[in-house]
């Protein structure tokens, strides 16, 4: 092969891994673990989420819908009518978290990550160690049920 046709060829790949890219051009974008709202078309009766391992979708008032990244990857959105008929369908991309404060710690093959904003504490993450992760979250799970019980009652 001549050393002419290598910049044809590295075109073409180039071109090739663009065309291969997974956020997609129209995709509705959300970070993990965080919610954006999105302006839905009038009438809108159902709301489907192709896979609600990946994000989900509270319908609020005046149209409006709160997009939550649970996971990461692509899904869609469907919007139907009362009649159930299509009235937006809409891709879903979740990405990874803002990365301004994120520190990962890498221990072997374990993976910790910190939010550093000022001083570092742990941050759950999906992909960290799972001792490193359970161990966060019972944390969060135990603080959580301590401000639930020592909330005081709800008045009726």
């Amino acid at each position: 092969m001549s050393w002419r046709l290598r910049p044809l060829k590295f075109a073409v790949l180039a071109a090739a891994l663009c065309a291969a890219s997974p956020v997609l051009a129209d995709a509705f974008v959300v970070n993990l673990d965080e919610a954006r709202v999105l302006k839905l078309p009038d009438r809108v009766a159902t709301i489907i989420i192709g896979n609600p391992l990946i994000a989900d979708a509270s319908l609020q008032a005046n149209g409006m819908l709160v997009v939550t990244g649970k996971g990461y990857g692509a899904t869609n959105l469907l919007a139907l009518d009362r009649q159930g008929r299509v009235v937006m369908d809409k891709s879903l991309q979740v990405s990874g978290p803002g990365q301004g404060d994120l520190v990962t710690v890498y221990k072997g093959v374990n993976r910790e990550s910190y939010s550093c904003a000022p001083q570092c504490s742990p941050r759950i993450m999906l992909g960290d160690s799972t001792e490193f992760f359970g161990g966060s979250l019972a944390q969060v799970g135990a603080r959580n049920g301590q401000a639930a019980s020592a909330a005081p009652p709800v008045p009726k």
